[in-house]
């Protein structure tokens, strides 16, 4: 026999597999026996009425734990399992642009599989920190309060904290559709399943959806598919942002991801600590968000959006990922029952490359729109209530004469282009 038959021959022949059976279903948690698998592992489980995947996550008393991902009805003791040998992956390539994907990576808008796609890790190791290029130069997102008073630079990583209905999400779209990006990746945690098309179709329009990817987890699906599709957002950010792309990465929510954490964490037994959170979510956290920003390769500008429950930015999975972000935008809900929009609080918004970015003439007017929002905002109960005496404190009676022009410098309709925005603060704060 020839040498190429005998390399088809072994081509041909299945590998030896080790398959286990299902013993235990306790709760979201499977326990099944299955020599030599590693966690992070893909497996595949096979009952005669149903059949899914799921992900080793530990080990006990010789048993190995599993999560399914996807739906568990229909498996029972005594199903085969068998590992995959190989961790997720996820299929990238040019031919993503435009789709929709679920939390696996998989199509889920109706279209043919995209074709010409190659296998890509999902988990991936941070880029190296001395690998990483600089934040050098400004990327500006279309929201006039961002752009001038926390401006935002290429590849940088920002957060945007808010509760539940202040705006977030129309404020994420005019994002999508007003910066200038090679290509969009937005991951939808956590949604209700009616806001997917509504997002896709009303926040993205069809020009952002041109040059966007969409990984979508609903709020109804497993804990780990919801966990997975932040990590398959982000893989298929990276790949595109090693391509030497300018990348625009958007999440929505961090508080939901670190929620299906906590599902995680605790069927597979780990012990609560922080309101409930284990030990995992918070170790999780830096292990995704660092994996954007800048590379020696191309550019990934990430924003992430955290709900914070009750209006509390000490919630501690806010407080947590405010420390590893470049920088916090917080959207208040005052500000947005007084109709502005969007209900950016400038001074609770902080960049921290913003002074990497901008000229000196720009920072000067920044600092001098704060110093008078913030002398205003120190003494408005008193000014509303007509308590205030003209001339106790000259920078407060300017910020009442510059109050009208600050505050239409920071209100901006929807789709309304932010204009030239050093004459504007130029304007507002010097008349």
């Amino acid at each position: 026999m020839s040498g190429a038959a005998l390399l088809d021959a072994a081509r041909s022949v299945r590998p030896f597999r080790v398959t286990g059976r299902v013993e235990l279903v306790r709760g979201l948690l499977l326990e099944a026996t299955l020599p030599g698998a590693r966690v992070g592992e893909v497996a595949t489980i096979t009952d005669a009425r149903a059949q899914v995947l799921a992900e080793v996550v530990g080990f006990a008393g010789g048993r190995v734990q599993l999560l399914p991902l996807g739906s568990a009805a229909g498996l029972g003791e005594g199903a085969e399992v068998a590992c995959r040998g190989e961790s997720l992956t996820v299929g990238v390539g040019p031919g993503l642009i435009g789709r929709v994907l679920d939390g696996l990576g998989r199509p889920m808008d109706g279209a043919p599989p995209p074709t010409g796609l190659q296998p890509w890790p999902v988990d991936r190791p941070c880029p190296k920190p001395f690998r990483r290029a600089r934040v050098e130069v400004p990327l500006p997102l279309g929201i006039r309060a961002i752009d001038g008073l926390c401006t935002v630079g290429r590849g940088q990583r920002l957060g945007l904290f808010a509760g539940a209905g202040v705006g977030k999400s129309s404020l994420l779209g005019q994002m999508v559709r007003q910066t200038r990006a090679d290509v969009t990746v937005v991951a939808l945690v956590g949604e209700r399943g009616r806001e997917l098309r509504e997002f896709v179709e009303d926040a993205l329009g069809p020009q952002g959806r041109k040059r966007a990817v969409v990984v979508c987890a609903t709020s109804d699906e497993p804990a780990l598919v919801r966990l997975r599709a932040g990590f398959v957002a982000t893989a298929i950010a990276e790949w595109f942002r090693d391509q030497g792309g300018n990348v625009l990465f958007l999440l929505d929510s961090v508080t939901r991801l670190a929620r299906a954490q906590r599902e995680v964490g605790l069927a597979a037994g780990e012990p609560p600590a922080r309101q409930g959170y284990p030990p995992s979510a918070f170790s999780m956290l830096p292990r995704l968000l660092e994996r954007t920003g800048n590379s020696e390769r191309g550019y990934c500008t990430a924003l992430y959006t955290c709900l914070i429950a009750g209006d509390d930015l000490n919630d501690p999975i806010a407080d947590e990922v405010r420390g590893i972000l470049d920088g916090h935008v917080v959207l208040d809900r005052r500000i947005a029952e007084r109709g502005r929009w969007p209900a950016v609080d400038v001074l609770a918004s902080l960049s921290r490359v913003m002074s990497q970015v901008t000229t000196e003439e720009h920072r000067k007017l920044a600092l001098r729109f704060r110093a008078l929002l913030a002398a205003y905002e120190q003494r408005r109960d008193l000014i509303l209530l007509g308590a205030y005496a003209p001339g106790t404190d000259p920078l407060t009676d300017e910020a009442i004469a510059r109050q009208p022009a600050l505050e239409a410098f920071l209100a901006q309709g929807r789709d309304e282009p932010p204009g030239a925005l050093l004459e504007r603060m130029r304007e507002a704060v010097e008349g």
